[in-house]
């Protein structure tokens, strides 16, 4: 029997109807939502990790079949085992292979378990002009992966990419990218509260709320509340 089949065998097996339909309802994927048409059929994260141990020196070719399966558990599966396989080589064809293929890329939770631990850790001393690309797409979910990228350079005390990208996505109609944007602000502001600062206050008059209310969820409360009153 092939990976494929195999994995594919072990996934019906844990599947769960009540927790598909949960995770139906979690991530939006009713008519007009952002995760329109996606299909759950309900595998605990645990089984998902496991399978990514057990079947992670599966070829690229195999990863691409998971990658583009309408399963969500499947894109995840591909994305859990890619990301290990980059861990463990380091390997310019793993990045290659995930930008080519974006467009499966398609929930918040494959950008956000994916984008920095494989492109962000590339780029942390290479050429980034990709981000600025992703960054203008008009796809929400290379636009999420653009900034949720830099979060491996802020890790590592680099903050530059985060705010020029963070600037160009501050008027973003979309929800998902205000939550990003403002996640990546406030992980700046744990490192270097002053840069988040400068930033903030030269833009959040511009901000869209969803993503000053997360920029600012550490500060103290009366700062807070000074945000978001305007009266900074």
């Amino acid at each position: 029997m092939s990976a494929i089949k195999e994995i594919r065998r072990k996934i019906i097996r844990s599947a769960d109807k009540k927790r598909a339909e949960s995770s139906q309802r979690f991530f939006k994927t009713g008519k007009g939502e952002y995760g329109e048409g996606d299909i759950f059929i309900g595998i605990k994260l645990p089984d998902q990790k496991a399978l990514a141990i057990e079947y992670e020196d599966i070829s690229l070719e195999d990863i691409e079949k998971l990658l583009k399966s309408k399963v969500h558990e499947e894109r995840s599966l591909a994305l859990g085992i890619l990301k290990k396989q980059y861990i463990k080589t380091k390997d310019k064809r793993t990045v290659d292979f995930y930008l080519k293929h974006t467009k499966f890329i398609n929930n918040w939770d494959l950008v956000d378990m994916s984008a920095y631990h494989i492109l962000g850790d590339w780029l942390i001393k290479r050429d980034r002009k990709i981000l600025y690309r992703l960054a203008i797409s008009e796809n929400l979910w290379e636009k999420r992966i653009s900034i949720i990228t830099t979060f491996a350079f802020i890790r590592n005390n680099d903050f530059e990419d985060c705010l020029k990208i963070s600037k160009i996505l501050l008027k973003d109609e979309h929800d998902l990218i205000h939550k990003a944007v403002g996640w990546m602000l406030r992980e700046v502001g744990k490192r270097d509260l002053k840069i988040e600062e400068g930033f903030l206050k030269k833009y959040y008059k511009d901000m869209p709320r969803t993503m000053l209310r997360y920029a600012i969820e550490r500060f103290p409360e009366t700062k807070r509340q000074a945000y978001l009153k305007g009266r900074m």
